[in-house]
């Protein structure tokens, strides 16, 4: 194994069997996500009265929008200017996710934000909002790729969304594997482990360590990053 002979071995992104590398980087954590998602949606409302707000995932078994939707409602109280009102499956399918926010903005005539953390769900929930002629009035977030929304931010239709930044992404990965590889740190649970411009990264007891907060695009920086990915 290359480990055995002296070579650093991380994985990023998508990880591979703890015995394989000496460290996991995750893009961001399920804790980080579930915050960010309704924080955008509360962001951009009023403090007050409280406004209503849905989600449109994906299946109901998508491991990772559980989980984060979970995350999400722990942290519910901490936003005390929005309260979600319903969750509904688009099986990121363009047309039944088109179908689930038409659905959404029919059931709840005073609905305010669509949370979508789903790339096809935020884009088809996008566009059922300015079908129906409710820009200013539906916002939509959650999680999606600039390439694929910089029109909805453009129009209106999505105020600010988030996905990990992948630039920063490879650049931390570099920046660990220097590290480990310099000998400056171990790769063991607890280990902090410096990322240049992003600060550090601290491993967890699997030796897994979440980059960041999910990057948000508005439109302050779409056309920067809709061209890239």
């Amino acid at each position: 194994k290359a480990m055995d002979r002296g070579i650093t071995v991380i994985s990023w992104d998508s990880g591979v069997a703890p015995e394989g590398r000496q460290m996991q980087l995750n893009p961001s954590s399920s804790a980080l996500i579930g915050n960010m998602i309704i924080k955008l949606a509360a962001d951009n409302l009023p403090a007050e009265p409280v406004s209503e707000v849905a989600v449109l995932s994906a299946t109901t078994t998508s491991t990772n929008q559980n989980t984060w939707i979970e995350e999400m409602k722990k942290v519910e109280g901490n936003y005390p200017n929005v309260k979600v009102v319903g969750t509904v499956y688009g099986d990121d399918l363009a047309d039944k996710s088109y179908r689930e926010a038409q659905g959404l903005m029919q059931t709840y005539p005073d609905l305010k934000a669509i949370i979508a953390p789903t790339s096809v769900g935020i884009v088809a929930a996008a566009q059922a909002v300015t079908d129906a002629g409710k820009i200013g009035q539906v916002n939509v977030t959650g999680l999606g790729l600039p390439s694929e929304m910089a029109g909805h931010v453009k129009s209106g239709a999505s105020q600010s969304f988030a996905i990990w930044n992948p630039i920063d992404l490879g650049y931390s990965a570099t920046m660990i594997a220097y590290h480990l590889a310099k000998g400056d740190v171990k790769a063991e649970p607890g280990a902090k482990i410096p990322t240049g411009r992003m600060g550090e990264v601290t491993l967890d007891d699997k030796t897994e360590a979440a980059m960041a907060d999910p990057f948000v695009y508005d439109a302050s920086n779409i056309d920067q990053f809709s061209s890239i990915f």
